[in-house]
């Protein structure tokens, strides 16, 4: 399901207008990254969190180089679904 069917059946559900909706899921989502990349998780009751996830630094290797390199350590964005949420999709 794309962002643009996400916001026509929205749109229909609740008769709001399309750019309405759009501009609100797009908010949603740049408030998300936003809270992410300021180092905060995201607890949203019945669907789920977005968490950071933290890299631990690792040696890498460039095949066609025959080389490695150090990647640092860093974060990553994470989603964990709650329990109601992963039960329903089962």
């Amino acid at each position: 399901m794309t962002k643009a069917e996400i916001v026509s059946k929205i749109s229909k559900e609740t008769g709001i207008d399309k750019i309405v909706v759009l501009t609100t899921v797009e908010a949603f989502m740049s408030e998300i990254k936003r809270g992410l990349s300021l180092g905060n998780n995201i607890y949203l009751r019945g669907f789920g969190s977005f968490i950071l996830k933290r890299r631990a630094q690792k040696t890498a290797r460039n095949i066609s180089k025959n080389t490695s390199m150090i990647v640092p350590e860093h974060n990553i964005p994470g989603f964990k679904p709650s329990k109601s949420f992963t039960s329903m999709v089962k």
